[in-house]
């Protein structure tokens, strides 16, 4: 019986998706439960797997924009195995057109040895859970597979993976060039924004426009912190399963400078203002699809490894292409680190309608002045941007501080002093 292969609904306010890859091709041999094709809507990415084994009919390319509901492909039966028609749609050969089919065969000879190619080829073929199309890229351009990040659910290799690893392959990679544009050849390329990058800069845009929004900034020593990490790393990972990152340190930092002064943890509402007696903070992850702001939830009620596990949940979400709307919504204050892209200082922007965020960057030594004394300490600028409309300079410059006293002390934090 054939099965209609539907977009799913991702929440009742989303009414379409951007039907982003499909990760086999028409014709190809699917397996139940095997990822098929990634969606985006506006607010996140994810995959739809197949509910049975078959044939695959794709009815709808990728690159489309389609209603949730809509039927984009079908899964008609087949009693082949799985693993015989995937390796067959790589290997298998067409016999040459001049041969008649009444030529006997060769007789046996002795082994030929493999062209520099077949390591590789064997390699992609042997390499579980490609789809066919990632098997031919990687055969034609001679790669090996295990050089290249998956991004997929438990590190599946997708096309795109392969083209990035193209993009920014090493000097010696053999592949083919291709030949010098003409003089007058189209040297651009057009596509339309996914709906998540719509959505971004739509959000982005309305930041600047409906806010007034400032930024002040401070430094902090990282030497206790780095310092306590050190000391406690392996006690930490053994007795909570995770490891103790800075995160946790400005995340407990923040939620405790809240504390004292909530109009930062609060929004303007039309005409009213909203404080929350919680402190719902989302995490800024940068994702190759663009930046998503999952929220740990009351994060006043959680310890250190507690906060940690959130956060690697999260970040395995992403990766697995699971996150749900319910991840992304209620976030009262935003943290950032830039500095996992080695950004020395920025201006983070609002994340409408929460009224600050703070922005951490790169750690860096730098020669500063302690007790009269130049010494070399490990620095990180950090910045708040807030909405000048619902906080005056004195609460955020007043914040700022106090996030730097927890952080450059975090004893503080566990006194809450």
């Amino acid at each position: 019986m054939t099965l209609e292969i539907k977009i799913p609904s991702v929440g009742e306010s989303i009414q379409e998706a951007f039907l982003a890859e499909w990760f086999k091709e028409d014709g190809d041999t699917v397996a139940r439960d095997e990822p098929l094709l990634a969606i985006e809507t506006d607010k996140v990415a994810l995959e739809v797997a197949a509910e049975t084994s078959g044939i695959l009919k794709i009815l709808i390319p990728a690159g489309e924009t389609v209603r949730i509901g809509a039927v984009v492909g079908n899964i008609e039966p087949d009693g082949a195995p799985v693993a015989v028609a995937a390796d067959a749609d790589l290997e298998a050969t067409p016999a040459p057109a001049d041969i008649p089919p009444s030529t006997p065969p060769a007789p046996a000879q002795a082994p030929v040895a493999s062209p520099p190619a077949a390591p590789a080829l064997a390699e992609a073929s042997d390499r579980p859970g490609l789809s066919p199309s990632v098997r031919r890229l990687v055969a034609e351009k001679k790669l090996d597979v295990d050089k290249i990040s998956g991004s997929g659910p438990g590190g599946r290799i997708s096309k795109g993976d392969v083209l990035v690893y193209l993009e920014n392959a090493p000097a010696g990679i053999p592949e083919k060039r291709p030949a010098p544009p003409a003089p007058d050849a189209d040297l651009t390329v057009r596509k339309p924004m996914t709906p998540i990058r719509k959505r971004i800069a739509q959000r982005l845009l309305e930041a600047k426009q409906k806010t007034a929004l400032l930024t002040t900034f401070n430094e902090i020593d990282m030497s206790r912190v780095m310092a306590l990490r050190s000391d406690y790393k392996e006690s930490f990972l053994k007795a909570h399963g995770v490891s103790l990152g800075f995160m946790s340190f400005f995340i407990k930092a923040s939620v405790a400078a809240l504390q004292e002064i909530p109009e930062l943890n609060a929004f303007i509402d039309g005409d009213d203002i909203v404080y929350h007696h919680y402190h719902h903070i989302g995490v800024a992850i940068g994702t190759k699809r663009g930046l998503v702001v999952p929220v740990i939830r009351h994060a006043e009620k959680m310890g250190f490894a507690a906060v940690e596990q959130a956060i690697i949940d999260y970040v395995a979400k992403i990766k697995e292409n699971r996150l749900e709307l319910a991840d992304l919504e209620g976030g009262t204050f935003t943290v950032s680190n830039g500095g996992v892209y080695g950004s020395l200082l920025s201006t983070p922007l609002l994340n409408m309608p929460q009224s600050g965020i703070l922005g951490m960057h790169k750690i860096e030594k730098r020669p500063v002045v302690v007790d009269d004394q130049i010494v070399i300490r490990p620095m990180m600028y950090v910045a708040l941007s807030y909405d000048h409309r619902m906080v005056d300079g004195g609460e955020a410059v007043t914040f700022l501080k106090r996030v730097k006293e927890f952080v450059e002390n975090p004893e503080r934090i566990f006194l809450e002093v």
